[in-house]
């Protein structure tokens, strides 16, 4: 696939099949996404990827953070935040590392592991699979981060989930940069 193609084709899929998709498929996108550029080359990403009964023990934890922040919500209530990381048979989790040199800032971290999503969105595209990036009260949530292994003061970027297509999504035209840009000569 051309890049520009990739570029302008890409689109966010939000139902793929629940078919599994090969470890060296997943793979691929990850080595895609520490392409990106970074300051300093301190590569600030983490990946945490879930696949199969590790996509439900996330749910599990969602569903006790939720309860925990909402103690009289009733016991079906707790599905749908259960049922979040099944949307997709893989999950990727985006973590930005917080800086450690003085040399480095925070938002160069997060724009880094940005950066990598975007690489394996752009991968996931070029492969045939579908892929949305989410982010959300979920990408704050202290027991989430505890869980995927990332510290309370790191940032999560996204929540890239992954699978074979189901549906194609309807197209539509993204608005150009005529309105976002000034030039200065």
């Amino acid at each position: 696939m051309e890049l520009f193609e990739a570029i302008h084709g890409r689109t966010t899929f939000k139902k793929v099949k629940p078919d599994a998709v090969p470890r060296d498929i997943i793979e691929k996108l990850l080595a895609a996404g520490v392409q990106a550029p970074n300051h300093h080359k301190v590569r600030p990403w983490r990946f945490v990827v879930l696949t199969g009964d590790g996509r439900k023990k996330l749910g599990d934890v969602m569903a006790a953070s939720f309860a925990d922040r909402n103690p009289d919500v009733p016991a079906e209530a707790l599905e749908k935040p259960r049922g979040l990381p099944l949307r997709a048979p893989v999950l990727i989790a985006v973590g930005a590392d917080i800086p450690e040199e003085s040399n480095i800032i925070e938002v160069e971290n997060i724009s880094a592991a940005s950066a990598a999503c975007q690489n394996i969105l752009l991968a996931a595209h070029a492969l045939g699979l579908g892929a949305i990036w989410r982010t959300g009260e979920w990408a704050r949530d202290a027991k989430v981060k505890e869980f995927l292994g990332f510290a309370p003061d790191q940032h999560i970027v996204g929540f890239i989930y992954v699978g074979y297509p189901d549906v194609t999504p309807e197209p539509y035209t993204r608005i150009g940069f005529e309105d976002r840009v000034t030039w200065m000569e």
